[in-house]
């Protein structure tokens, strides 16, 4: 893992929502969804054709632009995925080249960055991420393969990372906070029954609002039965929320939120831009699939920070992250793709 360290510290400030449990107190903080923001981070996911991460590559392979403006990047950490070292401004035919078949001798001479296929089995994630799941009445049928999946995955999560554990109906439920107590969050998880409407985005938006002021990797895991039948705040909200704060959204539904097109529209929006991915399950496998996936793209990305250049614009303002060279254009680079600078109020 490669780190630049900070010689000044970022500030992130935000309007937290109170701890609201209706729909009416939900409404009045609307007004306080943006944040101020000097310090921004990203995470990046760099993956080749195929869909293999690709690592060992350095800061300098990173361009950075927000609203066409050159970004400096102040730090940089390899995800924890990593496994070995490499010159990623000349990586020969990597797509090709299997890190199994590769010894650490030969992809230092042949500077190829590692690239490694989908493993579940790796190394844990530093990342705080809080695992959000529905126990509305959409639950009633499959609820305890749900459990089993969200169990597994907490299971996968080595140290040191945090894991918080939130479910929601009609109103949130904070049911354990973050810890490394893996054994009290798989408690809170056997502790949940299914009960009443689903207001998804109310609840992903406090979640997001419990994250932002954390630093570093966070990512919000959401699992959802169906369609949200009692939020007040629109999708567009969380997802604006969510860019702005650096918070990932992973979205793991079933067909029957896929089947209604408002939701499946909203899912896909959420969490493409704040840099996650959408999954629609048809299955309980493929429910611990998606987990899985998950798992293993935090423990991939990379983090980049840097403090804006100065910039005229005061509303939103889009990011753009390439890698650097010709060599390295044919990788995919995934990230959010903007935030929004409030003004002061």
């Amino acid at each position: 893992m490669r780190k630049l360290h900070l010689t000044t510290y970022g500030l992130v400030s935000c309007f937290l929502l109170p701890a609201a449990r209706t729909q009416s107190s939900i409404q009045e903080d609307q007004t306080h969804l943006r944040m101020n923001v000097v310090l921004v981070q990203l995470s990046i996911a760099v993956t080749d054709s195929k869909g293999n991460y690709v690592n060992g590559l350095h800061p300098e392979d990173f361009e950075v632009v927000e609203d066409n403006i050159p970004q400096k990047v102040s730090s940089f950490e390899e995800g924890n995925g990593s496994g070995g070292t490499g010159n990623p401004s000349n990586p020969a035919n990597s797509d090709d080249i299997p890190r199994s078949e590769v010894s650490e001798g030969e992809r230092q001479a042949q500077s190829v960055p590692v690239v490694e296929p989908a493993n579940p089995e790796s190394r844990g994630t530093q990342a705080s991420v809080f695992v959000l799941f529905d126990t509305s009445n959409y639950m009633y049928r499959g609820f305890v393969f749900a459990q089993d999946a969200i169990a597994d995955f907490i299971r996968s999560m080595d140290s040191p990372g945090k894991i918080a554990f939130y479910s929601y109906c009609r109103d949130l439920s904070r049911a354990m906070q973050l810890t490394s107590d893996h054994f009290r969050i798989l408690d809170a998880v056997r502790s949940t029954v299914a009960g009443d409407d689903a207001a998804l985005y109310n609840s992903l938006l406090l979640t997001v609002k419990d994250a932002a002021p954390l630093k570093g990797r966070k990512a919000i895991v959401v699992f959802s039965n169906g369609p949200d039948n009692a939020s007040s705040v629109p999708p567009e909200d969380v997802a604006e929320l969510a860019q702005s704060t650096g918070t990932i959204i992973y979205i793991i539904s079933t067909r029957q939120a896929e089947e209604d097109p408002a939701s499946a529209a909203a899912f896909e929006r959420m969490s493409k831009v704040s840099g996650g991915k959408a999954y629609f399950a048809k299955n309980w496998l493929d429910e611990k699939k998606a987990f899985a996936s998950i798992r293993e793209d935090l423990i991939h990305l990379y983090s980049v920070s840097y403090y804006p250049q100065a910039n005229p614009n005061r509303g939103w303002r889009s990011i753009k992250v390439r890698l650097v060279g010709k060599n390295l254009q044919k990788y995919h680079v995934r990230t959010r793709d903007g935030y929004r600078l409030a003004a002061q109020r």
